[in-house]
């Protein structure tokens, strides 16, 4: 791969966590690198690391060891302030519960990612053009102005996942984004989200514990005692 085409490189990224007895190493050495538009699943057992792996790269933990770039920055080498908004621009997340905040309409949680950081003038137009535009691409235009809790398991997984582009991010996590709906309902978020990652070519990194859902995956990596190994280095 050339160096121009990485977006992501993940280098020798231990993590080990302080109990009272030892400390636990989850992670031993995790080594891999991903360049726009590829995508990888992770799986492995309860306990082996998955979402651990999944928090560091999304820079919501940092690694006992190691190295993570993404587009040739270290996230944890940035103060506070700019971490966040390192992450709030560059790293889009979905998770097994969409987190959607109750009191607020569906149009207005696909925007929450803008208002952290938000901006002024035009550009603010822009991120209501962009959440609208989202929210067609995910099916859901006639959803705008409802409430979370009028929408189905899987209206609000979709939601969810127009939220996390919103900011056009270059690497899209997702933890077990297909765990908390129906099967018929898991298949057509499996499909959007695949649609929106050809679309927007992001980095498109997903923990799972469904092996069909893995299979739609170009790589698949499975933790094994803390290590990544993928099937063509096994």
């Amino acid at each position: 791969m050339a160096e121009s085409e990485r977006v992501l490189v993940v280098r020798d990224v231990h993590k080990r966590f302080e109990t009272a007895a030892e400390p636990v190493e989850v992670l031993r050495g995790v080594s891999f690198e991903l360049a726009r538009g590829e995508t990888l699943a992770i799986t492995g057992p309860s306990g082996s690391g998955k979402s651990t792996l999944l928090h560091l790269i999304g820079s919501l933990d940092r690694p006992s060891s190691g190295t993570i770039e993404i587009e040739g920055t270290d996230p944890f080498r940035l103060p506070e302030p700019e971490l966040a908004r390192f992450r709030n621009r560059t790293i889009g997340f979905i998770f097994q519960d969409a987190h959607l905040l109750p009191q607020h309409t569906v149009l207005e949680n696909v925007l929450m990612p803008a208002l952290a950081f938000p901006r002024r003038g035009a550009d603010a137009g822009a991120d209501e053009s962009r959440a609208v535009e989202l929210l067609a691409r995910v099916h859901l235009s006639h959803r705008h102005h409802h409430r979370p809790a009028e929408l189905s398991g899987g209206e609000r997984q979709r939601a969810a996942v127009a939220r996390a582009l919103l900011n056009r991010p270059k690497v899209l996590l997702c933890d077990e984004p297909t765990g908390s709906v129906d099967r018929a309902a898991a298949a057509a978020v499996a499909a959007l989200l695949f649609e929106l990652h050809e679309a927007e070519r992001t980095v498109l990194i997903a923990v799972t514990h469904s092996l069909d859902f893995a299979a739609l995956f170009q790589r698949r990596c499975e933790l094994k005692e803390g290590r990544c190994v993928e099937p063509s280095a096994a």
